[in-house]
């Protein structure tokens, strides 16, 4: 009789370890926000089964090799044209989950306090990634800096200027390294989360900014047919939820806003 209870104690045990090892859920993101706000919600998603692994990448090219290998169980970095973009590129079968929030794109500067003081052919780096660096074109022709031939178009280059009166060269950059160039041309075009990270307060201190209207809202991603499982959409409820909403609100001084 000790035997058989010792048994069912044992496989009890072993149930709860596998149901434990069921809940987890591993979700590459950057810094900031992404990763700040995973970390916001983690202790709500134990409460709902799901052990939350939040998993830090500083580039935009590693978590979605990750998460098409199986390392990863969903990432949260980036936006949709960006992930259409690269998992055309690299035949990976990624789809989206849901929005999160915009992080809106910014024209920085440590040269000039004002945009209509950039001088003639001056250098702006901008992300060298076709999906933000055609936003960054964008950005500029809705501000009247450039004109593109389709500003529609989310996947624009330099080659769609028809317009560049100032005669401005622009010199891509990897996304992450475009606050370190600051200081050797006259501006940047920096993402959201980057300007954050390096201390930039969007509202603030650029010369010019995306407004809440983008169509580059971050999303979670994870491998198609995955979108519909049940950790993933309570991951995605804590996300799309008042106190994450109330969270941005507070910390990012309108450099993030809300997508849901």
């Amino acid at each position: 009789m000790k035997k058989s209870f010792k048994t069912l104690l044992a496989a009890a045990f072993i149930l709860v370890g596998a149901t434990a090892l069921a809940g987890e859920l591993k979700v590459g993101a950057t810094p900031v926000p992404h990763a700040e706000l995973l970390n916001l919600v983690k202790e709500d998603l134990k409460t709902e089964g799901v052990d939350l692994k939040v998993v830090e990448f500083t580039d935009y090219v590693t978590p979605n090799l990750a998460l098409a290998e199986g390392e990863l169980d969903a990432n949260f970095f980036q936006h949709f044209p960006y992930l259409e973009k690269f998992s055309n590129e690299r035949g990976l079968n990624l789809v989206s989950a849901g929005k999160v929030h915009v992080e809106p794109l910014g024209v920085f500067s440590q040269k000039i306090k004002d945009i209509k003081d950039l001088p003639n052919k001056a250098t702006i780096a901008i992300p060298s990634d076709p999906s933000n660096g055609g936003r960054a074109l964008i950005l500029l022709h809705n501000n009247g800096i450039i004109k593109l031939n389709d500003p529609t178009n989310l996947y624009v280059t330099e080659f769609d200027i028809v317009e560049n009166p100032k005669k401005l060269k622009f010199k891509p950059i990897e996304a992450a390294q475009l606050p370190r160039v600051l200081p050797d041309v006259e501006a940047a075009v920096i993402n959201g989360n980057y300007a954050l990270e390096a201390g930039f307060s969007p509202v603030e201190d650029s010369l010019l900014l995306e407004g809440a209207e983008s169509p580059y809202a971050n999303i979670i991603a994870v491998k198609s047919g995955d979108e519909s499982k049940e950790d993933i959409q309570k991951l995605l409820k804590a996300l799309q939820s008042k106190k994450v909403s109330d969270y941005i609100g507070a910390n990012y001084k309108g450099g993030v806003v809300p997508a849901f």
